[in-house]
């Protein structure tokens, strides 16, 4: 006589892509946790959920991949079902169809209450604020905003998540403190524009409101600022970063391009006299401000006078942080009505350029720093070092401090004083501070 399988279904849940799909997928393995459903990030198990990135070329081409290896898996039997979400499934759900058909289910990034009804489990409006973190206990991500209102010609993101939507301040207070009681010290503040925060629910720009209210937060030690767009930053942000200490001296602002011919065809809303009056203003407001930025090189139309300009322009600026990307020509943009004319090998060069001087104006930021005494987290043990980051690192994309393992014992999570003792183009390296 057959009886009926009582296997356990375990559903993992696999991320690709931005900040902002980690913070979904955390809100999505929250929701299935209080179901009551097993529930794992990236491990072994018999459902499988794929979060999805569709930003540019090589985002989409990890998706599809991921997408196809599960599929092999389920066709030997490894895993029963396969769901996938997020941004490539919004953007391209009839193509996947059709070309993926034996996927069990595609939901876009606003379809989250069928997901889960999909995987047999409720959305609970009383969760707001309630998730499971994937990343290291000290710091978490906040997303303050979904979508996005900003016309830029190259950006797929409006197509993929729809309108600017600011959350409530009392409901991110809310998730701030669920988040300090569960030992985050660190909140990194992410939205596709935070500089447009609460014009929809405020009518102005409320972000400078938010963090007065943020740092109120018992436990809550540091607040870091990434995706701000420079049209119409709010200068009142400045004033808050400069009172309050648990605001870190760091603003994360792609800026994209410098040349007037080239911004106005990206459709930014700025040129490079109005961008560069904006960052002598952020260096004059906070002085000890470090400045993240990134770059687009390739983009159609691109002269090699405009890439001079942008190069000369890096060179002159001494950016702290910088990150430079090859354009990748997306459909349904504006810009994918220009013809994409920089080759792929001038693209690479042109990025490769623009970091090798970033990597020289780097390490002479860092052999300045040597001898200083800096606050210090340490997220992880890799190997013989304790690896840390200053208030001017963000993780995984900025600057680490290393900590011989063997000279003394940290722990991760918590934050410490460590004196610098040697600096390369992007790495720390220091000894634990004697306090006297």
């Amino acid at each position: 006589m057959r009886t009926k399988s009582l296997k356990k279904n375990k559903i993992n849940v696999v991320t690709l892509g931005c900040s902002k799909n980690v913070y979904d997928s955390e809100v999505l393995m929250g929701q299935l946790k209080a179901s009551g459903k097993e529930v794992a990030h990236e491990e072994e198990g018999n459902i499988v959920v794929i979060n999805t990135c569709g930003f540019i070329n090589n985002a989409k081409e990890e998706s599809i991949n991921t997408i196809l290896d599960f599929m092999q898996k389920k066709e030997d039997g490894e895993v029963d079902k396969v769901f996938v979400t997020g941004c490539l499934s919004e953007r391209y759900k009839p193509d996947l169809q059709k070309e993926i058909p034996n996927v069990d289910q595609y939901f876009g990034t606003t379809e989250l209450p069928g997901l889960l009804k999909a995987l047999g489990a409720d959305y609970k409006h009383e969760l707001i604020g309630e998730r499971l973190t994937t990343t290291p206990k000290n710091y978490a991500y906040l997303k303050i905003a979904e979508g996005c209102d900003r016309p830029c010609s190259f950006c797929a993101i409006p197509i993929m998540r729809g309108k600017h939507k600011s959350t409530p301040i009392e409901t991110l207070v809310v998730e701030a403190i669920k988040l300090a009681a569960k030992g985050v010290k660190e909140l990194i503040l992410i939205a596709q524009d935070l500089t447009y925060y609460g014009l929809d629910l405020y009518k102005k720009r409320n972000l400078a409101e938010l963090l007065e209210n943020l740092v109120k937060v018992d436990g809550i030690e540091w607040i870091r600022l990434h995706y701000a767009f420079p049209t119409g930053f709010p200068m009142d942000v400045l004033e808050v970063m400069k009172r309050e200490p648990k605001i870190c001296n760091y603003l994360d602002i792609p800026l994209q391009h410098i040349s007037d011919d080239i911004l106005k065809s990206m459709r930014r809303g700025t040129t490079k006299e109005k961008t560069t009056k904006l960052l002598k203003a952020f260096r004059e407001a906070v002085p000890e401000m470090t400045i993240r930025t990134t770059l687009i090189v390739g983009y159609p139309g691109e002269t090699e006078e405009n890439f001079q300009e942008l190069k000369q322009w890096v060179a002159n600026m001494r950016f702290e942080r910088l990150g430079c990307f090859t354009y990748s020509h997306e459909e349904n943009t504006h810009a994918y009505n220009l013809e994409d004319n920089v080759p792929e090998d001038i693209k690479q060069d042109r990025a490769n350029q623009i970091m090798e001087i970033q990597s020289q104006i780097s390490w002479e930021l860092n052999q300045a720093k040597i001898g200083q005494t800096l606050k210090v987290v340490i997220d992880r043990k890799e190997g013989n070092y304790f690896v840390g980051r200053t208030e001017f690192d963000s993780p995984d994309v900025d600057n680490e401090v290393l900590i011989d393992a063997s000279k003394t014992y940290l722990k991760t999570g918590e934050f410490t004083t460590v004196t610098i003792t040697d600096a390369a183009d992007f790495d720390l390296y220091g000894e634990v501070a004697v306090i006297n």
